[in-house]
């Protein structure tokens, strides 16, 4: 049955998502750029949707009362290509930092650049840290949400963190809050392949991490954080959704996890 509600899904995502390129590409392009999210946006709300009632993947998000107002930075968790959407319908006028090779994409590319995506050039490495900021602080002024991906790409559930210190330099010259969110995607939707898992996915929002303090301590309270609540919550997520077959490094980590806190002899 997996593998008929996988596939099931994998042909209506894609059929929808050519369709609705051909209809709303020629008006996106002339409404303004706000106005013209609500496209995008739409393209979201209708993925989960097909998610749930074809594939069996519900979703809920907890935290919202911990967003700030105004512009702030959201450090999330990557896993899978359904935490990039995911969060859209919810966010006022989000805005990601993104690999600048993805603005290269016909129509994608476009989207993106209608919407002031900013660009990050990766091998360009420190050299590129200035322009990004530059960027960020013009959509902060705007009281834009801007998305980031401290790890800098997808990781499996349970995989060992590897954060970039980009972030703690945005937070020490942005100057506004940043919101940990975790969430464990990649469970029902992998990074590789081509099976949906049924199941039920929690978005858990931090409380903000306030601007003001040193940008090293920062970034190891950021770490401390996100990981600590990521593991609870694969521990959680395990525990409500026993159907679901692990990944191997999630196995792992949760045998660690349980090996921890086993108090000792």
């Amino acid at each position: 049955m997996v593998y008929l509600r996988s596939g099931l899904f994998q042909l209506v995502f894609y059929v929808s998502f050519i369709v609705q390129m051909i209809i709303f590409t020629p008006i996106y392009f002339f409404l303004p750029r706000k106005t013209a999210y609500k496209i995008p946006k739409n393209w979201a709300r209708l993925n989960l949707w097909l998610a749930d009632k074809i594939a069996g993947v519900s979703f809920e998000i907890q935290g919202l009362e911990n967003l700030p107002k105004g512009g702030y930075i959201i450090s999330a968790k990557h896993q899978s290509f359904w935490d990039t959407f995911a969060l859209i319908p919810t966010l006022d006028d989000p805005v990601y930092i993104l690999k600048r090779e993805l603005l290269w994409i016909p129509l994608f590319g476009w989207y993106a650049a209608k919407q002031k995506m900013i660009p990050i050039n990766r091998a360009a490495k420190s050299r590129a840290i200035p322009e990004m900021v530059a960027r960020a602080k013009e959509e902060m002024a705007a009281g834009r949400e801007l998305i980031i991906y401290p790890e800098g790409t997808r990781k499996a559930p349970g995989e060992a963190p590897d954060y970039k210190y980009g972030i703690a330099r945005l937070y020490n010259d942005l100057k506004v809050p940043v919101v940990p969110i975790v969430q464990h995607a990649g469970l029902f939707w992998p990074r590789h392949g081509f099976l949906r898992h049924a199941g039920h996915i929690t978005i858990r929002i931090l409380k903000p991490i306030e601007p003001g303090m040193p940008a090293d301590q920062f970034f190891r309270h950021l770490i401390e954080v996100t990981e600590r609540e990521s593991d609870k919550l694969l521990v959680e997520t395990v525990a409500a959704n026993p159907q679901i077959p692990l990944p191997e490094i999630a196995k792992k980590r949760l045998a660690d996890l349980k090996t921890a806190a086993q108090p000792s002899s």
